[in-house]
């Protein structure tokens, strides 16, 4: 462990959070880690613990598992670690102004949006539905307020038209562990710059459920290609099938012939390249599923197993709810 350079007290939970960890760690001593407690998980339903408590474990890192910052025993505990700055990267719950008041040289927070836009728990998510071409990562002073600190650094990543929020995830949080490490440097040398927020171009969003991930076949084919990347790994994009669920994993827009108009959901083909489904605006081609119960494969796989009939149309049978997704 370094000796020189602040301690750091690093908050985190998820697989983002770990290329952050592990470069910080490397350069400046790593006083404690807190992250989320085991939860259960998997159809046995074990006790799992989050990416960051299990490399905390594994490299001998003080570790913390709270239910609750704000409980004074855990306020004490961290308190003990005299910490001299607070890292949080995806932590997955709202720090408390108790423990942002902690460390001297303050909180800062590593956010994957070109805050102010998206702020709040999924904007991978939201950046990839939307249909941006860019997002980025920003490194910000916590306040109470959510993502509303200053700005110390940000930088800009394009979004590939392929991108998946996993691939888009996986870039930026290389990009998270390498802004940190240079703003923790800035920080200790009292050369951080503080760039107020645009309070006029913030923008909120909330976490992902499962609704989020149901297809509505009324809008344009690329909002709907859009949201089969957006919800990939999860909660991914679904739709019912003769009154089964089916994910879709992959798809592409198309543009509808001149004269076409057919009913939303409607299947149009079925060749060796997927199916061709309408939509409100343009023909999707499915490229890849995974029926309820079973595996993800090709689309075309797919409709040669489970027949698929041009004329039949896919969309949410009467009364059926989200929570019923697998």
């Amino acid at each position: 462990m370094p000796s020189e350079g602040p301690r750091v007290l690093f908050l985190g939970s998820p697989a983002f959070a770990l290329p952050s960890l592990r470069a910080l760690r490397a350069v400046v001593p790593i006083v404690g880690v807190v992250t989320q407690p085991d939860r259960p998980a998997g159809r046995g339903r074990r006790l799992e613990p989050t990416p960051v408590a299990a490399y905390a474990r594994q490299a001998g890192l003080p570790l913390f598992q709270p239910l609750r910052l704000r409980a004074p025993e855990t306020l004490a505990a961290l308190r003990a670690t005299r910490p001299d700055l607070i890292v949080t990267v995806a932590y997955g719950r709202i720090v408390p102004p108790e423990l942002l008041a902690l460390p001297p040289l303050g909180a800062v927070n590593a956010h994957p949006s070109l805050l102010p836009r998206y702020r709040g728990a999924s904007p991978i998510q939201h950046a990839i539905k939307h249909g941006e071409r860019e997002t980025g990562v920003t490194i910000h002073y916590q306040t109470e307020a959510l993502d509303a600190g200053d700005i110390i650094l940000q930088e800009r990543v394009p979004i590939a038209p392929d991108d998946t929020a996993a691939t888009l995830e996986a870039r930026l949080a290389e990009v998270a562990a390498r802004l940190l490490v240079e703003a923790v440097r800035l920080i200790a040398e009292g050369r951080a710059p503080r760039t107020p927020q645009d309070e006029s171009q913030a923008t909120y969003v909330g976490r992902l459920t499962k609704a989020d991930g149901r297809i509505d076949w009324t809008q344009p084919a690329a909002a709907i290609a859009n949201l089969v990347r957006a919800m990939d790994p999860w909660p991914s994009a679904y739709t019912w099938r003769e009154g089964r669920l089916l994910k879709v994993w992959r798809a592409e827009p198309l543009p509808a012939p001149p004269a076409a108009r057919m009913e939303p959901g409607t299947v149009l083909a079925v060749d060796g390249e997927g199916i061709l489904v309408a939509t409100g605006d343009g023909l999707l081609r499915v490229r890849e599923v995974q029926p309820e119960g079973g595996r993800r494969m090709g689309a075309a796989e797919y409709a040669r197993g489970h027949p698929v009939r041009v004329g039949e149309r896919w969309g949410a049978p009467e009364g059926v709810a989200p929570e019923g997704v697998w």
